[in-house]
């Protein structure tokens, strides 16, 4: 057994406002006292349409907002790699409309190949170079090619310049709350990508599993499999502590909606309805826990927790179990009022009106009244995310004014199957988990609708990365995985036909090793697959 898990080790003194909070320790004083307030009115859960242009900050008039418990170094850390990697795919358009104003030019293949080596970092198919003079470049082609390299070469730079840091931490962190495993499902909307990294600020290792899907709809059965595995894992390995440890499975769900255009920016998948979409988030959530319950005897038990987020502000709204661990969609706490409530504060201050804010909505009467405060280790864990999303909310403020200025879908890409670990960014790609394309039809509908409104009306294809991961462990797990690749693109490429025909739906293939750091493999459109190195 891991000896630096070990409960209590990570607890301690509250620490500074420029550390991350993992291990935040709750003072027994603080969590005694329980004023009741008066009763939270059951509220509408998008903001006034009246708020000012900086929806969170409330500071003096000229004075930027700098709340204590932020942690300015890692906001400056996100921000370069947030701008570095959306803007090695925003160059692609610009590079190939000067590329194409020179396809008439006798040296015009080594002057296109100059151009992308420069200012995109590879070079471009060189067999649609060569063909250009019969009919002209082919455009759809070379763009979806473009937005695969870059999709390659962000994430192999990724795995160099963003290593796993903090990951023990957070772990202990989570066993000292008494969770051996974090389980987080959000809506697919790539505007909660970022969710883990940024909005949560937790270090992807930490994470047991964080799968997307539409309208946060996550498939139960599917989950219940997860949840057994990591029990097994328990009872044969003792990884990442024993059976008999006393810890639970947290499962989370993450719903969202926009603050600025409630009813038409918000969850697609659930028609911009924000109570819609977090009734149909607890109701999974419900399921799930009792799928475990009435499955398995002897305490098998799970706690969950239901976030929603404003993709404006990237504030949460988080929703405080009660002492039997039943959620309200009315017993919730809104980090952005939170915020408010104290930037001007010093840094303990600030603190304690987190915790003050878990009272209080512990104590919420009326519509949203429960049965008491959840345990003391589900405390811990609400008030370190509601502190590192104070973070994120002075990150939103300090470089957008408070409001993102695409508060609509700006993806960049699709991605089909298990995902890319390397990219956790807002706005950059529509995440559409599933094993085959039927199962996840309502994932794959609502991500082609989406881009049909952002490239295919302007004439751009809709890029489509398939990626799946094998076990290298597992004979023939890889072959098995490339054949997959190969039925999903397909399947795909018949469910939009009306898409593909014409050129206006990409498709690419790539598999990766289950192990962490595992680089990213193309796989051959026929024939063989094969891993071939950066173009």
């Amino acid at each position: 057994m891991n000896t630096r898990n070990r409960p209590g080790r990570h607890t301690g003194a509250q620490s500074g406002a420029s550390r991350s909070p993992y291990g935040l320790g709750t003072a027994a004083g603080l969590l005694q006292a329980r004023p009741r307030p008066a009763a939270l009115a059951p509220q509408g859960l998008a903001s006034d349409p009246g708020v000012a242009l900086n929806p969170a900050c409330s500071t003096d008039a000229g004075r930027p907002c700098r709340h204590p418990l932020t942690n300015a170094v890692e906001n400056q850390r996100l921000l370069a790699h947030e701008l570095a990697v959306k803007g090695s795919f925003d160059a692609i358009v610009p590079v190939l409309k000067r590329i194409a104003g020179l396809q008439h030019e006798v040296d015009f293949t080594e002057r296109a190949q100059a151009i992308a080596r420069e200012d995109l970092g590879f070079e471009l198919p060189a067999q649609i170079l060569a063909d250009a003079w019969v009919a002209g470049l082919d455009m759809r082609t070379l763009y979806g090619e473009c937005v695969m390299r870059t999709l390659r070469l962000m994430a192999k730079q990724a795995q160099l310049s963003n290593p796993q840091q903090d990951t023990d931490e957070a772990v202990a962190f989570f066993l000292d709350s008494g969770y051996h495993a974090v389980d987080i499902s959000p809506c697919s909307d790539g505007r909660l990508k970022g969710l883990v990294r940024y909005i949560l600020r937790l270090p992807d290792g930490a994470v047991r599993s964080k799968k997307s899907y539409a309208g946060a709809m996550f498939d139960v059965d599917a989950n219940v499999k997860r949840w057994i595995e990591t029990e097994l894992m328990r009872y044969r390995e003792g990884r990442p502590v024993t059976a008999d440890a006393g810890t639970r499975y947290l499962k989370v769900a993450v719903y969202h909606w926009s603050s600025s255009e409630p009813t038409h920016e918000g969850c697609a998948a659930h028609g911009s309805n924000v109570t819609a979409a977090a009734e149909a988030g607890l109701n999974r959530l419900i399921e799930f826990r009792r799928a475990i319950e009435n499955s398995f005897c002897c305490g098998a038990s799970v706690d969950t927790l239901l976030i929603g987020v404003d993709t404006d502000t990237d504030a949460i709204k988080l929703h405080v179990p009660d002492a039997a661990g039943e959620t309200n969609l009315y017993r919730f706490i809104d980090n952005i009022e939170l915020y408010r409530a104290s930037v001007n504060d010093d840094a303990s201050s600030a603190r304690l009106k987190v915790y003050r804010a878990i009272q209080a909505a512990s104590a919420t009467t009326g519509w949203g009244a429960g049965n008491g405060e959840p345990h003391e280790g589900m405390r811990r864990l609400i008030a370190s995310l509601l502190i590192n999303n104070l973070s994120q909310i002075e990150y939103v403020c300090g470089n957008w004014g408070g409001r993102y200025p695409d508060i609509g879908h700006a993806e960049r890409f699709i991605s089909v199957g298990d995902g890319f670990e390397e990219f956790q960014l807002r706005n950059l790609v529509y995440f559409a988990h599933l094993h085959t394309v039927e199962e996840g039809a309502p994932d794959m509908d609502v991500g082609i609708k989406i881009f049909s409104n952002l490239n295919v009306r302007h004439g751009l294809p809709v890029p489509v990365a398939i990626h799946f991961r094998y076990d290298s462990r597992v004979p023939g797990c890889r072959e098995r995985t490339v054949e997959r690749c190969r039925r999903v693109r397909a399947a795909i490429e018949t469910r939009y036909g009306e898409l593909s025909r014409p050129g206006l739906l990409v498709c690419a293939m790539t598999v990766q090793d289950k192990r962490p750091g595992s680089s990213i493999e193309s796989v051959e459109e026929s024939g063989a697959s094969a891993a071939r190195g950066e173009p």
